[in-house]
């Protein structure tokens, strides 16, 4: 497989660098500013390119790192070019292969990856992506090629459906950026206790932690714990007391959302009496 890559912010230096780490052939880099494919190239070190027709020509598989935005427009190059028996494929987590119009009759492959990793930096995020799940949809013949690489580089993946890909992205940005807007609502609560700054960060340390790893391990429901899955009506009484607004409506969704879980542990049947309470309460 000789692999282009087209794009080379910080998807394109991350993944052509765990490809060629681990023995892949990336032919090159092509970027809308050349200096940036050079400094890609660089880094990754392979070759780089002022014209994309000539890193198209050398490659089978051609993997578009771009941002959501620019796919579109990478295509209708491309599309103008020799581009048969090629995989091209795009790394955005919310589009599907179909922004790849009129490839079948390019006889071409059009296919989405997507790492359900974080990016932070292009010349250090790929030495987390050995971790990284993948998932795929597009052409049967693109994703063959593509479950080959991924199996190759030992990472897993999931199949998933075009008309999925929004609702997939919209999952990882809960799991992401969203989570961040909670832990920073329980950080400001603290705040206005009397923590300072520092000291929030050491006091949530062990329990986000210990959280987290425990989500990891078992699952949601059953890392449940407080006073929803106790069916503690007094205590979310005093937590709806002392909050307002925004924040009060965020924490009554949420422990709506908490209070369907815990019915669905085992072993909490005789608590349902108090569930039915509290959710009369978090209606309100």
């Amino acid at each position: 497989m000789k692999i282009g890559m087209i794009g080379a912010g910080r998807v394109g230096c991350s993944f052509g660098k765990y490809l060629v780490d681990r023995g892949k052939t990336v032919t090159g880099y092509y970027s809308q500013k050349y200096e940036s494919a050079v400094c890609a190239a660089k880094f990754v070190g392979t070759d780089s390119f002022r014209r994309m027709e000539e890193l198209t020509a050398l490659s089978d598989t051609l993997l578009i790192t771009t941002p959501d935005d620019r796919i579109g427009e990478v295509w209708d190059r491309m599309k103008e070019m020799s581009i048969d028996e090629r995989v091209i494929c795009h790394f955005s987590g919310s589009l599907s292969s179909d922004v790849f119009n009129g490839i079948d009759g390019k006889n071409a492959y059009g296919a989405s990856i997507h790492p359900m990793l974080a990016f932070r930096d292009r010349f250090t995020s790929y030495e987390q992506l050995q971790k990284g799940f993948f998932t795929l949809e597009g052409h049967p013949h693109a994703l063959q090629r593509l479950q080959a690489l991924l199996e190759e580089l030992g990472n897993p993946y999931c199949l998933i459906k075009a008309q999925d890909k929004a609702k997939y992205h919209c999952a990882a940005s809960i799991l992401s950026n969203d989570v961040l807007a909670l832990l920073d609502l329980g950080f400001c609560l603290l705040e206005q206790c009397g923590f300072g700054k520092e000291e929030v960060l050491c006091a949530a340390a062990a329990l986000v932690r210990g959280n987290v790893e425990n989500v990891l391990a078992n699952g949601t429901r059953d890392s449940m714990t407080g006073p929803i899955l106790r069916g503690d009506l007094s205590t979310v009484e005093k937590h709806l007391g002392v909050l307002e607004g925004e924040e009060r409506e965020i924490y009554r969704l949420l422990g709506r959302r908490l209070l369907a879980m815990a019915g669905q542990r085992h072993g909490q049947e005789d608590l349902q009496e108090r569930y039915d309470s509290l959710r009369r309460l978090l209606e309100q």
